[in-house]
C-alpha cells in the first residue's frame, strides 16, 4: 500500500475492523518513513456487476461513479470519506443481494439518497437535486418536506 503523503510503499497495519455488513474491512494504516496515518478499505472485487440505465441499456458497474456524485453532494460538509466509503461498500452489497449481477441505476440512485439522508440532510438535498433533476422551488420544498417525516 503506498502512502497517500510521501508515496513510501513501506507501511503497517495498526488496526483491523469489518464493516458493519461484514462484506469489507477497515484497515488503519501508518507510514513507516513519514509516520502518516490512514484507512484503507479492502472489500471483494464485483467481477461481471451491470447497471440497467434508465433506457434499459446495461453498462459495466463503475464504483467510482457512485463516489463522484456522493462526493459533489458532501462538498464542503463534515462528512468523513471514510463513511462515504464503507456507505458505498454496504451499498453495492445489499443491491447485488437483492439484484444478483444486474441493478438498476434507479435503485442504486435511491439507496444513495436514503443513507444520505441519515448522514447529512444537505447532502441528501444536494444529491436530490442532480438525482431527481429537481428544477424548482416547489419540487425542492416538497424533496425537503421529506425530511421531516
Amino acid at each position: 500500500m503506498r502512502c497517500p503523503k510521501c508515496s513510501s510503499t513501506e507501511t503497517k497495519v495498526i488496526d483491523s475492523r469489518v464493516g458493519k455488513s461484514e462484506t469489507s474491512i477497515r484497515r488503519r494504516r501508518e507510514c513507516l518513513s513519514c509516520e502518516y496515518r490512514f484507512t484503507t478499505i479492502e472489500e471483494v472485487l464485483r467481477e461481471n456487476l451491470r447497471v440497467i440505465k434508465m433506457d434499459q441499456s446495461r453498462e459495466d458497474f463503475d464504483r467510482s461513479k457512485m463516489l463522484k456524485g456522493i462526493r459533489k453532494a458532501i462538498e464542503g460538509r463534515p462528512v468523513e470519506m471514510e463513511r462515504i466509503d464503507m456507505m458505498i461498500a454496504d451499498i453495492v452489497d445489499c443491491l447485488q443481494k437483492e439484484f444478483f449481477d444486474e441493478i438498476p441505476s434507479r435503485a442504486i440512485g435511491e439507496e444513495i439518497m436514503n443513507r444520505l439522508k441519515q448522514i447529512d440532510q444537505i447532502a441528501y438535498v444536494r444529491f436530490a437535486i442532480a438525482y431527481k433533476d429537481i428544477r424548482d422551488i416547489a419540487e425542492l420544498e416538497q424533496e425537503i418536506s421529506v425530511l421531516n417525516q
